[in-house]
């Protein structure tokens, strides 16, 4: 797969209006054939680094992140959940990436205690089987909200947490390109009795 190359889309800021001096004239009068970038140059782009596109993408995952985490804190006082917000790029194409929005712990249909991580991505994708997160990435919706149960990765030293892929066979507890979908969800993990869930389903 070829690198991808990036460029600055801002239009510059246009300088004062001139007006040129027709090229024959300027010969005649200094007999200098003129070489001004307005006549032989087009507007040259700015390309961006990998390091630049990242971390445009990430200003944008982490604004993200802090609405829609206002927006679960607002709905009701009982359902409280931890800011905890931090992104990643993908390494080939940093202009995708994703965000960790908020983590606790809930009691999930059959199972009695589940703790759960909530994420936005910029991308479509399939939550991967195996060592990869994603597969079949597609930009197909401008978004993705997921949430999944982790636990801690008993072969790693750090013990860093890893999905729990003994929940429900793969760790997924929704998946969604719609964000009223995913805000109700997220509410249903953290609501504390049955009341306020029946409340929340019918949003």
């Amino acid at each position: 797969m070829a690198k991808l190359r990036y460029f600055d889309a801002k239009k510059p800021a246009e300088p004062e209006p001139e007006l040129p001096a027709a090229a024959h004239s300027e010969f005649l009068r200094t007999g200098r054939i003129t070489r001004d970038r307005a006549h032989w140059l087009a507007e040259e782009r700015r390309y961006l680094s990998y390091e630049e596109v990242a971390e445009r993408t990430a200003n944008k995952l982490r604004n993200a992140g802090e609405k829609t985490h206002d927006r679960l804190n607002s709905f009701h006082q009982s359902i409280r959940f931890p800011k905890l917000i931090f992104h990643h790029t993908l390494k080939d194409t940093p202009h995708l990436g994703y965000c960790h929005v908020t983590a606790a712990r809930t009691q999930f249909a059959q199972y009695e205690e589940v703790s759960w991580a909530f994420y936005i991505a910029n991308f479509f994708a399939r939550i991967g089987q195996n060592d990869n997160f994603f597969e079949n990435i597609s930009l197909k919706y401008s978004r993705m909200y997921f949430a999944v149960a982790v636990h801690p990765d008993q072969e790693s030293p750090e013990k860093k947490l890893t999905i729990n892929r003994e929940i429900r066979g793969n760790g997924v507890l929704f998946h969604t390109h719609d964000p009223q979908i995913a805000v109700r969800n997220v509410l249903l993990l953290g609501a504390r009795n049955e009341q306020l869930r029946d409340i929340i389903r019918q949003l």
